[in-house]
């Protein structure tokens, strides 16, 4: 039988988090850090792939494949202010320093989900419209080849239409959102 447990992560709790952010920002300014980031959140993702981890821990730690998907998906075309928005975001991961060691069995990635549980509220709608993105690609090229036509023919038209109607809505929530969240500092 499932078991609910509810927490609240403090003001000093938030500020740990907000402070590794604050301080990644002078990292994600340079290719290299970027990268450095980048290639920690894929090693949280094979953990998270490979290691029997708790349910609540793993489904969050696979969250962060949406996000380098997203960053790494030409068709969806990230723009710069987003991408580093992102990187600082992940910037957690990179640090060496958790708040729970990874190597203490079970819990050891606990504060990770955490993190993670608070980068996917930061960005939902990114995430949301970039899942509404891949849906729509997916169905329209299979469609197009069910109909005997190249999915890649006018491929950036039909793929770009949609991708501005959906940046465009991101954009919107961005600037609409009053929602006092500790990440908006990013």
């Amino acid at each position: 039988m499932p078991l609910d447990i509810t927490f609240t992560l403090s003001d000093r709790d938030l500020e740990r988090f907000k402070t590794i952010v604050i301080n990644a920002r002078s990292t994600v300014s340079d290719q290299q850090g970027q990268a450095d980031i980048e290639k920690a959140a894929y090693k949280i993702v094979e953990v998270a792939m490979n290691m029997d981890l708790p349910d609540f821990i793993a489904e969050r730690l696979l969250q962060l494949k949406v996000l380098l998907d997203m960053l790494k998906d030409t068709e969806w075309n990230l723009g710069e202010e987003d991408r580093e928005r992102i990187i600082s975001a992940m910037a957690y991961f990179a640090d060496p320093i958790d708040l729970i060691p990874d190597h203490i069995p079970g819990i050891g990635f606990l504060d990770d989900a955490m993190f993670v549980e608070i980068i996917i509220r930061e960005l939902r709608s990114e995430m949301s419209a970039y899942a509404e993105f891949c849906r729509y690609r997916d169905s329209e090229s299979a469609r197009l080849q069910e109909a005997g036509k190249d999915p890649q023919e006018n491929r950036e038209q039909w793929l770009g239409a949609k991708r501005d109607e959906l940046h465009s809505k991101v954009a919107a929530n961005k600037s609409s959102d009053e929602e006092d969240f500790v990440f908006h500092i990013l």
